[in-house]
């Protein structure tokens, strides 16, 4: 009996933390989109498109890969394009480390699926109101090889979020 109450307080303590941090994560926009077959294919960007009204607050941009153990990189090559509303692009070329030196990943989670939050941009401020588009999409290759892997297997959802900063 004793047990069943020490699960349930901490359960209840897990729940109320877990409310408060939504709460207060100052996310505005949060979307992901699922990967077919879990194999991100090669030159298909996961498009994301948001709505900007706040030209003055500095916001943080994230980037969120949830893979499982399918996922054998320790890295992970991204190319990403903003889309301004007057069509200006803004395209970078990140790497970002998914693996420690022993080979477990950075990822949280507690079953399979691990997921990692990558920061995109910091505190940025949008220049314009309107209609943004955000593109994403794996450039992963092999050591020694110029052409890229024609899926990224293990990769099972990409996700996209713009979070104000505090």
């Amino acid at each position: 009996m004793e047990a069943i109450q020490k699960n349930n307080t901490f359960l209840s303590l897990l729940m109320l933390l877990l409310v408060g941090y939504s709460c207060t994560s100052g996310a505005f926009f949060m979307k992901y989109k699922s990967i077919p077959n879990n194999a991100w294919v090669l030159n298909e960007p996961v498009r994301f498109d948001f709505s900007i009204t706040d030209t003055i607050a500095k916001q943080n941009l994230f980037i969120h890969i949830r893979s499982n153990k399918e996922y054998k990189y320790s890295n992970l090559f991204l190319i990403t394009e903003l889309i301004f509303p007057n069509k200006t692009k803004v395209i970078d070329t990140l790497e970002y480390k998914m693996a420690a030196p022993d080979g477990s990943s950075l990822g949280t989670g507690f079953t399979e699926i691990k997921e990692n939050t990558l920061f995109y941009k910091e505190e940025k401020v949008f220049p314009f109101s309107g209609a943004y588009t955000f593109n994403v999409r794996q450039a992963m290759r092999k050591n020694g090889f110029s052409e890229g892997l024609k899926a990224l297997e293990g990769v099972t959802d990409v996700g996209f979020s713009i979070e104000n900063t505090k």
